[in-house]
């Protein structure tokens, strides 16, 4: 039986609990979408050896079958948050996931490197649509410490699809075949399309009449792509040529021209600069930026050294990162509602420092990298520190805004968070594109660096987030 909404709640009230009475289900249907993007995410990584080899890739080309599709995911989160606001986050929610579906069934069948960077893109633009209005669903359907641990829970589940999808996609590259790796998004995303279908119904959708910020999408995409493609082919074998920094002078040019329609339209931005008035959040959006870029360093660069470097296999290199998982589910669920009780300030500085210690470990990785003794500790810390850091950041985010404007917030922290990895990713041609003992020395100035990071995102938490929480933060 369809439930429905009352105000921006997602399904009928529980009068014991005020929440709804399937609010579980609710919580599978946002879990199982948001785990398209987990799962995808990691074991393209470690499928790319298999891929390049198929396709006789470059550097340049791998780096592109990974921004190909963050691309479109960083750009338009922002604006599928908005439309998920104004057209109803359950209708969006289920557009995006089967756009998702098709788009992995064409990656799969993919005849030509071409097409499949075409499917990869399809894939960002489905996970930017789903992404922000699973969380958005996931916010106005919980409350108070609930919404702290069903955030936590959210987050330990999409820390074990992210973690668990490279395990299997090692497995499947190693018996089956790359393509394969694709088609594993299809079952959960029919789960989720069927559960929304079924427990969630938007009646709030069509409360902002105002029109979608396209042109703020446009520019948003157009100097991402230009400062993607400038970096990729600068930090690539070509080195900076004057086409590379044409480029990333012409991004930057967008960017501002973004800034300045963003400003001119106000609360009808997709990105309302005003959020940046808050100390708080500004400091949220750039432990965000500093924390996921070098998340997203680690999980392309340590599959592929694993493989590449020391000779794993596909199985081999996806399990690596299994503790990663299991910590982020064990611990996630409690540091929601610890976050929601002390404040997100503390655990938002310790766990960057140790992730930072993290990275330090992986120093030790190199061609005979033993996985007990030169990968699992590395591995260990920083997972720990993720745990520490992951809910409480979600926990937070969701907490400045009010109800009506969940699907916006959650779009851009979840956009700061993609764009931090693809800018990453567009740095690490010079890495990807070496071999032997320059691949092993180009990872550890990479991991130095990621180390780096992660200490200025702790000091950004100390220094500007608030110590305490509130519905709207100060």
């Amino acid at each position: 039986m369809a439930h429905r909404t009352e105000g921006t709640k997602t399904g009928m009230m529980s009068p014991k609990t005020g929440q709804p009475r399937h609010a579980a289900l609710i919580l599978l249907t946002t879990i199982l979408a948001s785990s398209l993007s987990f799962i995808d995410g990691s074991v393209v990584n470690v499928g790319l050896p298999a891929i390049g080899a198929s396709f006789a890739a470059d550097a340049a080309d791998l780096q592109w079958i990974i921004n190909a599709y963050l691309l479109p995911l960083g750009a338009l989160l922002l604006l599928g948050g908005a439309a998920g606001d104004r057209f109803g986050r359950q209708r969006l929610l289920v557009v995006g996931t089967a756009l998702f579906a098709v788009a992995s069934l064409a990656c799969a069948l993919a005849p030509s490197l071409f097409w499949l960077l075409a499917g990869r893109a399809a894939q960002g633009v489905g996970a930017a649509i789903l992404l922000p209005n699973s969380l958005a669903i996931l916010g106005s359907t919980f409350s108070g410490e609930a919404k702290g641990r069903a955030v936590g829970i959210w987050a330990a589940a999409g820390a074990v699809m992210g973690a668990l999808g490279p395990v299997l996609g090692g497995w499947l590259i190693d018996t089956i075949g790359w393509r394969s790796i694709f088609l594993i998004n299809l079952p959960p995303a029919l789960g989720a399309i069927g559960l929304a279908l079924v427990y969630i119904r938007d009646t709030a959708r069509g409360r902002q009449t105002v029109a979608l910020d396209v042109p703020g999408g446009l520019l948003a995409t157009g100097s991402l792509g230009a400062m993607t493609w400038g970096l990729t082919i600068g930090t690539g074998p070509a080195g900076w040529t004057l086409a590379a920094i044409i480029a990333v002078i012409f991004g930057v040019i967008l960017a501002g021209a973004f800034l300045y329609v963003e400003k001119a339209r106000g609360n009808s931005a997709m990105m309302p600069l005003a959020l940046f008035g808050s100390r708080t959040f500004a400091g949220l959006t750039l432990l965000t930026l500093l924390l996921y870029g070098a998340l997203g360093a680690l999980m392309v660069l340590v599959p592929y050294v694993l493989i590449t470097a020391a000779g794993y296999s596909g199985t081999g290199a996806g399990a690596a990162l299994l503790p990663f998982a299991a910590l982020l589910a064990v611990a996630s669920p409690v540091m929601g509602s610890v976050a929601e009780k002390t404040g997100p300030r503390l655990p938002l500085t310790i766990g960057p420092l140790l992730v930072a210690a993290g990275f330090a470990l992986l120093l030790r990785i190199d061609e005979q990298a033993g996985y007990w003794t030169d990968v699992f500790p590395g591995i260990l810390v920083l997972a720990i520190g993720m745990a520490g850091a992951v809910a409480p950041l979600t926990t937070a985010v969701l907490s400045s805004v009010d109800d009506a404007h969940t699907g916006s917030a959650s779009g851009l922290n979840s956009a700061v968070a993609r764009t931090a990895g693809m800018i990453a990713t567009a740095l690490l041609g010079g890495v990807l594109g070496a071999s032997g003992h320059d691949l092993i020395a180009g990872f550890r100035v990479a991991m130095s660096l990621c180390a780096g990071a992660c200490i200025l995102a702790s000091a950004s938490a100390f220094c500007l987030v608030s110590t305490r929480m509130a519905n709207r933060m100060e």
